[in-house]
Protein backbone atom coordinates (compact mmCIF):
# COMPACT_ATOMS: atom_id res chain seq x y z
CA UNK A 1 0.00 0.00 0.00
CA UNK A 2 1.56 3.57 -1.20
CA UNK A 3 1.27 6.43 1.17
CA UNK A 4 1.49 10.02 -0.10
CA UNK A 5 4.42 12.08 0.82
CA UNK A 6 1.42 14.50 2.58
CA UNK A 7 0.05 11.54 4.20
CA UNK A 8 3.60 10.53 5.11
CA UNK A 9 4.59 13.66 6.70
CA UNK A 10 1.22 13.74 8.63
CA UNK A 11 1.59 10.32 10.17
CA UNK A 12 4.93 11.12 11.35
CA UNK A 13 3.82 14.94 13.05
CA UNK A 14 1.04 12.92 14.54
CA UNK A 15 3.78 10.58 15.67
CA UNK A 16 6.60 12.12 16.44
CA UNK A 17 7.34 13.33 20.33
CA UNK A 18 8.27 17.32 21.07
CA UNK A 19 11.73 17.53 20.94
CA UNK A 20 13.70 19.57 23.31
CA UNK A 21 16.60 22.13 21.39
CA UNK A 22 19.78 21.85 23.38
CA UNK A 23 21.04 25.34 24.71
CA UNK A 24 24.03 26.73 22.72
CA UNK A 25 27.74 25.33 22.92
CA UNK A 26 28.81 28.26 24.80
CA UNK A 27 25.83 27.57 27.38
CA UNK A 28 27.00 24.37 27.81
CA UNK A 29 30.65 24.50 27.51
CA UNK A 30 29.83 26.88 30.70
CA UNK A 31 27.37 24.45 32.76
CA UNK A 32 30.71 22.06 31.91
CA UNK A 33 33.58 24.26 33.23
CA UNK A 34 31.24 24.54 36.45
CA UNK A 35 30.83 20.74 37.10
CA UNK A 36 34.65 20.17 36.10
CA UNK A 37 36.37 22.81 37.75
CA UNK A 38 34.54 22.04 41.46
CA UNK A 39 35.76 18.27 40.66
CA UNK A 40 39.42 20.17 40.37
CA UNK A 41 39.07 21.80 43.54
CA UNK A 42 37.88 18.33 45.36
CA UNK A 43 40.54 17.21 43.88
CA UNK A 44 43.25 19.86 44.81
CA UNK A 45 42.03 19.87 48.38
CA UNK A 46 42.91 16.01 48.69
CA UNK A 47 45.88 16.08 47.19
CA UNK A 48 46.61 19.13 49.11
CA UNK A 49 48.20 21.94 47.17
CA UNK A 50 52.12 21.94 46.10
CA UNK A 51 54.43 24.02 48.75
CA UNK A 52 55.49 26.49 46.37
CA UNK A 53 51.83 27.41 44.74
CA UNK A 54 51.64 31.11 46.17
CA UNK A 55 55.22 31.52 44.50
CA UNK A 56 54.33 30.14 40.98
CA UNK A 57 51.32 32.04 40.73
CA UNK A 58 53.59 35.26 40.25
CA UNK A 59 55.44 33.75 37.69
CA UNK A 60 54.66 34.80 34.68
CA UNK A 61 55.90 31.66 32.38
CA UNK A 62 53.51 29.53 35.11
CA UNK A 63 50.59 31.75 34.39
CA UNK A 64 50.81 31.77 30.50
CA UNK A 65 51.10 27.97 30.45
CA UNK A 66 48.38 27.76 32.77
CA UNK A 67 45.98 30.03 31.36
CA UNK A 68 46.99 28.77 27.55
CA UNK A 69 46.30 24.72 29.57
CA UNK A 70 42.55 26.63 30.75
CA UNK A 71 41.64 28.36 27.34
CA UNK A 72 42.54 25.12 24.84
CA UNK A 73 39.89 23.04 27.50
CA UNK A 74 37.17 25.78 27.05
CA UNK A 75 38.47 26.59 23.50
CA UNK A 76 38.13 22.20 23.01
CA UNK A 77 34.55 22.01 24.80
CA UNK A 78 33.22 24.39 22.73
CA UNK A 79 34.04 23.46 19.44
CA UNK A 80 33.09 19.42 20.85
CA UNK A 81 29.99 21.24 21.32
CA UNK A 82 29.44 22.77 18.59
CA UNK A 83 30.34 19.63 16.29
CA UNK A 84 27.59 17.83 17.83
CA UNK A 85 25.12 20.67 16.16
CA UNK A 86 23.80 19.07 12.45
CA UNK A 87 24.52 21.94 10.14
CA UNK A 88 27.38 24.17 12.17
CA UNK A 89 30.51 24.56 10.01
CA UNK A 90 33.67 22.15 10.72
CA UNK A 91 36.11 25.32 10.94
CA UNK A 92 34.59 25.30 14.35
CA UNK A 93 36.63 22.24 15.04
CA UNK A 94 40.05 24.74 14.50
CA UNK A 95 39.16 26.97 17.66
CA UNK A 96 41.49 25.17 20.07
CA UNK A 97 44.16 25.58 17.84
CA UNK A 98 45.19 29.20 19.17
CA UNK A 99 45.25 28.75 22.64
CA UNK A 100 47.14 24.82 21.53
CA UNK A 101 49.72 27.06 19.96
CA UNK A 102 50.21 29.37 22.69
CA UNK A 103 50.91 26.52 25.36
CA UNK A 104 52.64 24.52 23.36
CA UNK A 105 54.69 27.97 22.12
CA UNK A 106 55.42 28.81 25.93
CA UNK A 107 56.26 25.31 26.70
CA UNK A 108 58.90 25.15 23.99
CA UNK A 109 60.11 28.72 24.80
CA UNK A 110 60.57 27.58 28.41
CA UNK A 111 62.73 24.84 27.31
CA UNK A 112 65.05 27.19 25.44
CA UNK A 113 65.32 29.42 28.34
CA UNK A 114 66.08 26.39 30.62
CA UNK A 115 68.95 24.88 28.05
CA UNK A 116 70.35 28.61 27.87
CA UNK A 117 70.26 29.08 31.79
CA UNK A 118 71.67 25.39 32.69
CA UNK A 119 73.24 24.25 29.07
CA UNK A 120 73.08 20.16 28.93
CA UNK A 121 70.53 20.35 32.07
CA UNK A 122 67.85 21.61 30.71
CA UNK A 123 67.22 18.53 28.46
CA UNK A 124 67.39 16.24 31.35
CA UNK A 125 64.47 13.69 30.48
CA UNK A 126 63.63 11.82 32.97
CA UNK A 127 60.74 8.98 34.00
CA UNK A 128 57.79 10.92 35.26
CA UNK A 129 55.24 8.47 35.14
CA UNK A 130 52.94 10.50 37.81
CA UNK A 131 51.97 12.50 35.16
CA UNK A 132 49.62 10.11 33.21
CA UNK A 133 47.62 9.01 35.92
CA UNK A 134 47.11 12.03 37.55
CA UNK A 135 46.07 13.68 34.86
CA UNK A 136 43.51 10.80 33.83
CA UNK A 137 42.54 10.99 37.83
CA UNK A 138 41.99 15.05 37.28
CA UNK A 139 40.49 14.56 34.10
CA UNK A 140 37.85 11.41 35.30
CA UNK A 141 34.76 14.10 35.97
CA UNK A 142 35.28 16.35 33.35
CA UNK A 143 36.03 13.53 30.91
CA UNK A 144 32.89 11.66 32.06
CA UNK A 145 30.47 15.01 31.82
CA UNK A 146 31.43 15.62 28.61
CA UNK A 147 30.41 11.94 27.24
CA UNK A 148 27.44 12.42 28.85
CA UNK A 149 26.32 15.69 27.25
CA UNK A 150 28.21 15.10 24.25
CA UNK A 151 25.47 12.02 24.06
CA UNK A 152 22.51 14.11 23.96
CA UNK A 153 23.68 15.76 20.43
CA UNK A 154 23.77 14.46 17.31
CA UNK A 155 27.95 13.37 16.96
CA UNK A 156 28.14 13.25 12.63
CA UNK A 157 31.87 13.01 12.91
CA UNK A 158 32.39 11.14 16.18
CA UNK A 159 35.97 10.60 15.83
CA UNK A 160 36.45 14.31 15.64
CA UNK A 161 33.98 15.51 18.61
CA UNK A 162 35.50 12.34 20.47
CA UNK A 163 39.31 14.18 20.37
CA UNK A 164 38.19 17.59 21.24
CA UNK A 165 35.95 16.35 23.85
CA UNK A 166 39.38 14.43 25.19
CA UNK A 167 41.37 17.49 24.73
CA UNK A 168 38.80 19.68 26.82
CA UNK A 169 38.70 17.26 29.84
CA UNK A 170 42.93 16.02 29.17
CA UNK A 171 44.07 20.37 28.84
CA UNK A 172 41.93 21.11 31.88
CA UNK A 173 43.02 17.78 33.94
CA UNK A 174 46.78 19.05 33.08
CA UNK A 175 45.66 22.42 34.50
CA UNK A 176 44.52 21.44 37.71
CA UNK A 177 47.70 18.99 38.17
CA UNK A 178 49.99 22.05 38.41
CA UNK A 179 48.13 22.89 41.33
CA UNK A 180 49.64 20.20 43.26
CA UNK A 181 52.64 18.41 40.85
CA UNK A 182 55.82 20.00 41.63
CA UNK A 183 57.53 19.38 37.92
CA UNK A 184 57.95 22.24 36.28
CA UNK A 185 61.12 21.81 33.99
CA UNK A 186 59.75 23.15 30.62
CA UNK A 187 60.81 20.06 28.87
CA UNK A 188 59.58 17.54 31.32
CA UNK A 189 56.07 19.56 31.34
CA UNK A 190 56.03 19.17 27.43
CA UNK A 191 56.81 15.53 27.29
CA UNK A 192 55.29 13.90 29.83
CA UNK A 193 52.49 16.84 30.59
CA UNK A 194 51.53 18.15 27.00
CA UNK A 195 52.81 14.70 25.88
CA UNK A 196 49.82 12.94 27.83
CA UNK A 197 47.21 15.36 26.34
CA UNK A 198 48.26 14.62 22.80
CA UNK A 199 48.17 10.72 23.71
CA UNK A 200 44.61 10.89 25.55
CA UNK A 201 43.29 12.83 22.96
CA UNK A 202 44.41 10.99 20.03
CA UNK A 203 43.09 7.64 21.63
CA UNK A 204 39.49 9.22 22.33
CA UNK A 205 39.63 10.19 18.50
CA UNK A 206 40.84 6.71 17.58
CA UNK A 207 37.68 5.27 19.74
CA UNK A 208 34.94 8.01 18.96
CA UNK A 209 32.43 5.83 16.86
CA UNK A 210 32.38 3.55 19.90
CA UNK A 211 32.12 5.92 22.58
CA UNK A 212 29.71 8.78 21.61
CA UNK A 213 28.55 7.33 17.45
CA UNK A 214 24.56 7.91 17.79
CA UNK A 215 24.23 5.24 15.25
CA UNK A 216 26.44 2.83 17.31
CA UNK A 217 24.14 3.70 20.59
CA UNK A 218 20.88 3.81 18.31
CA UNK A 219 21.87 -0.16 17.06
CA UNK A 220 22.37 -1.31 20.52
CA UNK A 221 19.18 -0.32 21.78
Amino acid sequence: MSVSTNELIRQIADTASPVRRLPAPWMRTMLWLVIALLYVVVVLLIMSPRADLAEKLVDSRYQIEQLAALATAVAAAISAFTSIVPGRSRAYSLIPLLPLIVWLGSLSQGCLQDWLRIEADGFDLRPDWVCFPSIALVGAVPASAMVIMLRRGAPLSPHATAALGALAAAALGNFGLRFFHPQDASLMVLVWQFGSVALMSATAGWFGRRVIDWRFMTART
